[in-house]
């Protein structure tokens, strides 16, 4: 594995981690298409999709929290950094940056894995602007004229290149030279990060179909299906790696948990007023799909018998496209008047508010509390 050079160290910046992270992917991607070029051309199209889903986007919101976790673990005395950034580690009281940077990265890969598999589930087109894996396959298996059901065949493969994903993860983790005490420490959050997401996924379908409306459900889903896995964990597996105290990662995880609750509200927010030319996803998607978030939670417990009659006749019954406008709209006029979308923001601001004031509090150096605070900043009130 190549490396970053001089240019990258464990006291690189946050704002640099996706940057440090796409070179990372894409020397991954490399070296794998290299290594498993025996297996079968067929093999190595399959594994171009997910090589051109993983490195064509992304915010990389979860290595650089993880990031945010090393720094804090070796400001607080955990690992003593190797003389040379870029050298092999030898021993495992030293961590280097990049056995660090390749740690971390490997984030991605389970984040691939749960958005792919997500995009089957909630039978999603696009995303990211993009066609999703399971669409990408099924055209495809249509263009070439090839045998059987075309949108089987993409399914098929999307689940595959999910798995593939998530093994490469593990392989990336634990091959990526960070030292046997680091990585000992650092399997615990690790393995409970993988748990926790799939577990909130299968929460989510099981709620989904229950017919649950309780707020304090879909509140279960976002910590476990988006506040640990985006924020908490990942802080928690830097922070490990770099040996950092049992305080120390006590408070990193109720930091990322708000932020991460935070994250996934907003999220709620974009689902019904985003504008679909900044979040790359069609107009009113959660409206569309019919999805239970907090948001529309709220909205059917505050809603007036009329209100409640017009949002059940329509949530997840619109049309795609310019020809289901009109109910989008009209729904989320109902939200904005039953006062849902000001709760879900006030949910925002306490949460935000909550992580920011951990964060000033956390006896960070002043660098890392700006740049952890600025970055919670800029994902729980994003517009993407």
């Amino acid at each position: 594995m190549s490396t970053l050079g001089e240019n990258w160290t464990l006291q690189s910046p946050l704002q640099d981690v996706p940057q440090a992270v796409n070179t990372r992917l894409h020397q991954y991607f490399v070296d794998s298409h290299e290594e498993f070029s025996y297996i079968n051309p067929l093999v190595s199209q399959a594994i171009t999709v997910l090589s051109d889903f993983v490195t064509s986007g992304g915010k990389r919101v979860r290595p650089t929290f993880a990031w945010a976790g090393v720094k804090a673990g070796l400001e607080a005395g955990g690992h003593t950094p190797s003389a040379s950034p870029g050298a092999p580690s030898t021993a495992d009281n030293t961590l280097t940056a990049d056995s660090a940077l390749t740690a971390i990265s490997s984030l991605e890969f389970i984040q691939a894995c749960a958005l792919i598999h997500d995009d089957i589930i909630d039978k999603s087109d696009t995303r990211r602007g993009h066609p999703t894996a399971h669409r990408t396959f099924e055209r495809q298996h249509s263009s070439d004229g090839w045998l059987g059901d075309s949108a089987h065949y993409g399914i098929s493969q999307a689940i595959l290149i999910g798995d593939l994903a998530l093994a490469w993860a593990d392989d990336m983790f634990t091959t990526s030279g960070i030292g046997a005490e680091a990585l000992r420490r650092s399997l615990g959050p690790w393995r409970a990060m993988r748990t926790e997401v799939i577990s909130g996924q299968m929460l989510d379908i099981a709620l989904e179909a229950n017919g649950s409306e309780f707020v304090e459900d879909s509140m279960d889903v976002i910590t476990y299906k988006t506040a640990s896995y985006t924020v908490a964990r990942p802080l928690h597996i830097g922070a490990s790696i770099a040996g950092a105290p049992d305080e120390l990662i006590t408070r990193l995880r109720r930091i990322g948990h708000d932020i991460g609750v935070a994250f996934q509200l907003r999220d709620d927010q974009l689902g019904v007023f985003g504008d679909p030319d900044v979040t790359g996803k069609p107009s009113g998607d959660d409206l569309r799909s019919g999805k239970r978030t907090t948001l529309i939670n709220f909205a059917l417990e505050q809603a007036t018998p009329e209100q409640e009659r017009t949002l059940r006749a329509h949530l997840g019954t619109i049309p795609a496209g310019d020809a289901g406008e009109d109910s989008v709209n009209a729904l989320r006029q109902i939200i904005h008047d039953t006062g849902a979308a000001s709760r879900v923001e006030s949910l925002i601001d306490q949460h935000s508010s909550r992580a920011i004031e951990l964060i000033n509090t956390a006896s960070l150096s002043d660098e890392l509390t700006q740049e952890l605070s600025r970055f919670a900043r800029t994902l729980t009130h994003r517009t993407f």
